[in-house]
């Protein structure tokens, strides 16, 4: 997914304003601008959306907010989640909130939750300004006790765009995949969804010209688009006016269910990190949207090192078809992540796994998309002192991170701990956990030195002997903007 959107866009555009962008200066002799070294800075604005949660009456969900303290930020600002109806409805009357946010955060560096029941949920809306914006991140959380998509459900709330890629969907009669379209914005939104299957395109024009009305939310059952039963199915959402969110409900009626979030963009190498260590089933769905079949070397970044798994050294993907393979319980009890590459010309593809913990009737499902670097900074919000796990992997050299726990959302006290990650292995490292915690925190990683780092959280629960499970991954929270000092040239304005 194209990760700079228009509200960092805003965000420069505002820095730009405030901080005096361009200098005043008499022209120099040469008559050419003198452009310096660009500053990083903090963005301004920053939105969210977060999908409706659940048609299960029996659904419980969580909403955990978080902004990590950024240097360089202003003091004032402000962030709040609500429904997307309430948006539309104007969001106040007689100077008063029509509604009660369902989160709205006091400071940066103590998460905020809040919980909502039931199948009427609606989607959110989310925007932070000032100091609540850089690096602002929300995680929802779903548990479903029973009834089709049963376990646990997370995804982080994502910014609006143009274009989305979703490999590892399904039209079979035993799942039932959505793909919610949430528009944040004053004009309606025109979406069309294309879906490509094992042989190609499939026929779907109940696809194209989706109008997704403004600020409201758009659930579309996969399996209306399309007759053709598909097993595995890569879903491409093309935004042709205005802009959503999106991401897939994938539910199903005995393996449980989860959230796929959108992949990176198509390239040619990718990394799908931290395959938890007890998976009995991993199944890899590769697509490449090109005119060129792609040749994939596959291995696995264990923590011992690089390794090709036995049987499924290379993967081929033929072009406009979704490609799918079983590589069983590849991790073997130890943490893991896939890395793709190339083995002869480079073709653009996107990726994800579709992953299984449990046996029989007590299994559940978790989808990783490939992602990008953790790069300057990301945090993923939402842990608990048990069953949070923090994968992280450097595929083609060693680096140093710092990863740092914040304050509860009850009670604590934030702490920092830094790691080595040798090159070309995944560890499943031992997070820091705030002193004295009473509620859930936030986890931030920044990367110090050396090569990039790619992560993943994963929250584990157990309920009725179900090994419940999540795993959101953990890209740049691009949180940061260049913005370059110039010197003006009042010579452009002289004849």
């Amino acid at each position: 997914m194209n990760r700079t959107t228009l509200s960092l866009i805003a965000g420069a555009t505002a820095l730009a304003a405030i901080t005096g962008l361009a200098a005043l200066t008499a022209p120099e002799a040469t008559g050419t601008d003198t452009v310096k070294a660009a500053a990083e800075l903090p963005v301004e604005r920053t939105s969210l959306l977060c999908p409706a949660p659940s048609t299960s009456d029996l659904a419980e969900t969580s909403y955990t907010s978080f902004t990590p303290v950024t240097k360089g930020a202003d003091d004032g600002g402000s962030a709040e989640l609500q429904s997307a109806a309430e948006e539309q409805a104007g969001g106040e009357e007689n100077g008063e909130k029509a509604d009660k946010p369902v989160l709205e955060p006091k400071e940066p560096g103590t998460p905020v939750t809040g919980d909502v029941s039931g199948a009427d949920s609606p989607a959110l809306v989310g925007t932070a300004e000032g100091k609540f914006a850089s690096g602002w991140t929300v995680q929802e959380t779903t548990e479903v006790d029973a009834g089709t998509g049963r376990g646990l459900q997370g995804v982080n709330c994502s910014a609006p765009d143009t274009e989305f890629w979703f490999p590892g969907a399904s039209t079979v009669a035993d799942r039932t995949d959505y793909v919610h379209l949430t528009n944040p914005d004053d004009s309606a939104a025109v979406v069309d969804i294309e879906l490509y299957g094992k042989d190609g395109s499939l026929e779907s024009s109940a696809g194209e010209d989706i109008t997704v009305q403004p600020h409201s939310t758009e659930p579309v059952l996969l399996s209306t688009l399309t007759e053709d039963q598909e097993t595995d199915v890569t879903v491409h959402v093309n935004v042709r006016s205005g802009r959503v969110g999106a991401a897939v409900q994938a539910l199903d009626d005995k393996l449980g269910g989860d959230w796929l979030s959108a992949t990176t963009d198509p390239a040619s190498s990718l990394v799908l990190p931290g395959i938890p260590k007890d998976a009995t089933e991993v199944r890899l769905i590769a697509f490449t949207p090109g005119d060129t079949d792609a040749d994939l070397r596959v291995r696995l970044a264990s923590p011992s090192g690089l390794i090709t798994p036995a049987g499924n050294e290379t993967m081929h993907v033929k072009a406009g078809m979704t490609t799918a393979v079983d590589l069983g319980d590849v991790t073997r009890g130890e943490a893991g992540s896939l890395v793709l590459t190339p083995t002869d010309s480079s073709v653009p593809v996107v990726a994800a796994v579709r992953v299984v913990r449990g046996k029989s009737a007590k299994q559940e499902t978790a989808f990783i998309p490939a992602t990008n670097p953790v790069g300057t900074r990301a945090t993923v919000a939402g842990n608990t002192e048990k069953g949070s796990t923090l994968a992280l992997t450097a595929p083609t050299g060693t680096a140093e991170v710092k990863v740092t726990a914040s304050a509860g959302s009850e009670g604590g006290t934030a702490v920092s701990k830094t790691y080595t990650i040798k090159s070309g292995t995944t560890q499943d490292v031992e997070a820091p956990v705030p002193t004295g915690l009473k509620g859930t925190y936030a986890l931030t990683v920044e990367t110090v030195s050396g090569a990039p780092v790619y992560g993943s959280r994963t929250l584990a629960r157990t309920t009725d002997g179900v090994p419940a499970f999540t795993v959101q991954t953990l890209p740049d929270d691009r949180g940061m903007v260049s913005v370059p000092e110039a010197d003006e040239d009042l010579a452009v304005l002289q004849e």
